[in-house]
């Protein structure tokens, strides 16, 4: 089929089953834009290029399918830079398309033009400048599997606005054929029988659930996993609700600002069975001495990542819902080649412990003196809300308030865990709800978070995707003022966040019903407004400038 490349653009999309995307248009990208607009693919116009890879995101993580992204060369290219970080750091799928200029012209440092696939080179998985129209087919193909398999990430495809005008003889691939990439998904069964007889050896064994479970779709495996051996999990930020919230198993978030009961299980264990996690500074801060204290057996998808941060004594490489079935069997039912199985009363005690500090550990849920308590307000929001509610926390106090109390059953929590991006929360949760519209999506935010992305609350009123806003105002960026009082004594400087706009006279000016609460017993109206009101709600929580993460 004779067609412009722009076109063909356009028909690689809709064959790779895109529904919708998001971007920016430009003067570089608009023959693109101009096929699109005889598609049925749905435009997302946000209001700054980053938040076009935000909003992908968000879409991404709810469809576990590559997202993509569109905008034009130069600063439309460079805006968009965090959001593929963001995304990388992550590894969520995400195709991103941007115009670049005229061919001939490359190099010259004309108007708009950036080396943009130069300039991600160090956070991205794949990166593509087009010069061949007859390639785009391959190009488009390849970058759809490359996003979305082995460990998944985003893929850049740059091409100049003169090849999108060319024209081409058209077919798309069926398959892609990349000699060079071949992603393993099945443990080797080696690797597998030295896990499980540490496994079956172990007298406090404990699961670290990480992003990766998401990613690889495991949430079932994982349940099955350590029901079938009766292991407690705990979960990274980015492993948040992996098990269900009333799990009896499930003892919450682990590090820097995780929960007592999680932190005590990762120094008292004796073998850790981490899944999916690539083990960050602020997930276990100390990691040379943790791996010389137990049995640590590390299962990711990515090779590059096993022993990166901690030392492994039995690493596994592989897709993680895969290797957790293979373990299941061998561990419980077929045994090791020793003949080894598990026997979870080895472990009797260990849950006994466990579930003691679990059931002491109280959160401060107490009353404040003419603020509210953000953990008291998260925890009864996530009382209300529904079961599959997805929950988009951004970064600073916020992100740990919410994450501390996650217990929302069947939802989902997403955030940027690894580049721990501000402005976040906002576009993708948008990404989310246009992903999963029947599903509740809030968006929580701190004042300053909030302030670099309230731009959105356009785009969700343009396209009718209602996101419910939570703001925590405390005049402050908040967790930054927390580390110059302990690490800077007290030197408070230039986190105070004077200036800032009336934020339910801002969502007004959108079109958007608001509420303020500043006391406790204001919450439980408030979260029913903010729940059930028919579109868009912005909720503004006034909190203690004083008010620690934990």
């Amino acid at each position: 089929m004779v067609t412009t490349v722009s076109e063909a653009m356009v028909r690689c999309l809709e064959a790779e089953g895109v529904e919708t995307i998001f971007g920016y248009p430009g003067a570089t990208i608009c023959p693109f834009y101009d096929a699109l607009s005889r598609s049925s693919i749905r435009h997302v116009l946000v209001r700054t290029e980053q938040n076009a890879g935000h909003a992908a995101n968000g879409y991404a993580r709810m469809t576990g399918k590559p997202a993509v992204c569109v905008v034009t060369s130069g600063p439309g290219a460079t805006n968009l830079i965090t959001g593929i970080s963001t995304a990388y750091m992550d590894s969520i799928p995400m195709v991103i398309i941007t115009g670049q200029v005229v061919s001939s012209l490359l190099g010259s440092d004309v108007f708009q033009e950036v080396d943009i696939t130069g300039s991600v080179e160090a956070f991205i998985k794949h990166s593509y400048l087009v010069k061949d129209p007859k390639e785009i087919g391959r190009i488009f193909k390849e970058a759809f599997y490359i996003a979305g398999s082995g460990r998944p990430g985003p893929v850049l495809i740059d091409i100049p606005m003169d090849v999108q005008k060319m024209e081409i003889d058209f077919a798309y691939p069926e398959k892609a054929v990349i000699r060079s990439y071949k992603p393993s998904f099945k443990g080797h069964i080696g690797q597998i029988n030295k896990a499980a007889a540490a496994i079956a050896k172990a007298e406090r064994p404990l699961i670290v659930a990480g992003g990766g479970i998401f990613i690889s779709g495991a949430e079932e495996a994982l349940r099955e996993f350590a029901h079938k051996t009766s292991i407690p999990v705990v979960n990274t930020l980015m492993g948040l609700g992996a098990l269900e919230a009333d799990d009896p198993l499930r003892l919450g978030m682990i590090g820097m600002h995780g929960v007592p009961p999680a932190n005590y299980a990762v120094n008292q264990a004796d073998v850790l069975i981490l899944c999916g996690a690539r083990v960050a500074d602020r997930t276990i801060p100390n990691p040379g001495a943790l791996s010389r204290q137990k049995t640590i057996i590390h299962m990711d998808i990515d090779p590059a990542e096993i022993g990166k941060n901690i030392g492994v004594d039995i690493p596994v490489v592989g897709d993680i819902k895969t290797i957790l079935g293979q373990l299941a069997e061998v561990a419980c039912e077929t045994g090791t080649k020793d003949g080894l199985k598990v026997d979870s009363s080895r472990w009797s005690e260990w849950l006994e412990t466990l579930d003691e500090r679990q059931h002491t550990y109280h959160p401060d849920h107490g009353e404040r003196r003419n603020y509210v308590n953000p953990k008291l307000f998260m925890h009864e929001l996530y009382e209300k809300l529904p079961d599959d509610a997805i929950v988009v926390a951004d970064v600073g106090q916020n992100q740990m308030w919410a994450a501390n109390e996650f217990s929302v059953l069947h939802g989902r929590f997403l955030t940027s865990g690894g580049m721990g991006t501000m402005g976040y929360s906002l576009p993708c949760a948008i990404g989310a709800k246009a992903a999963c519209p029947d599903r509740t999506t809030v968006s929580i935010c701190g004042d300053g978070s909030f302030q670099m992305c309230f731009m959105e609350l356009a785009t969700e009123c343009q396209h009718g995707i209602p996101v419910k806003t939570v703001v925590f105002t405390n005049n402050r960026l908040g967790m930054v003022r927390e580390h110059q009082r302990v690490a800077w004594d007290n030197n408070l400087t230039a986190v105070f966040l004077d200036g800032s706009p009336d934020f339910a006279k801002l969502a007004e000016a959108y079109g958007i019903p608001s509420a303020r609460i500043h006391l406790n017993d204001q919450i439980d109206l408030a979260i029913d407004s903010l729940i059930h009101s028919d579109g868009p709600f912005l909720l503004e929580v006034i909190v203690d400038p004083l008010e620690p993460t934990l």
